[in-house]
């Protein structure tokens, strides 16, 4: 039962990655590389469970926190560069 979990979640992880590369605009390729994330931090969960680890589930905390700061963090340096660039078209016109 669990390794069809895991089979299931490496598919998808494999379709996020497709995602992220042939995404037709940024936001799309920032939303696939955080379902990655995402199903990264349910992977380590299952492994956690199936090998009796729960020290993995500390790591899977760790990476999901950093996984959303950065995916913020992304968004922020994008949505700043569209505001500078729109600025700079007024100020030319």
């Amino acid at each position: 039962m669990y390794t069809v979990v895991t089979i299931a979640t490496l598919i998808t992880m494999a379709l996020a990655l497709v995602r992220a590369v042939l995404g037709p605009s940024v936001y799309d390729r920032v939303l696939a590389v955080n379902m990655f994330g995402t199903k990264t931090v349910l992977l380590l969960a299952v492994i956690a469970f199936l090998y009796g680890r729960p020290d993995f589930l500390d790591l899977a905390l760790a990476y999901a926190l950093i996984n959303f700061i950065g995916v913020l963090a992304v968004l922020e340096f994008f949505r700043s560069r569209v505001e500078r660039q729109q600025s700079e078209e007024t100020r030319g016109s």
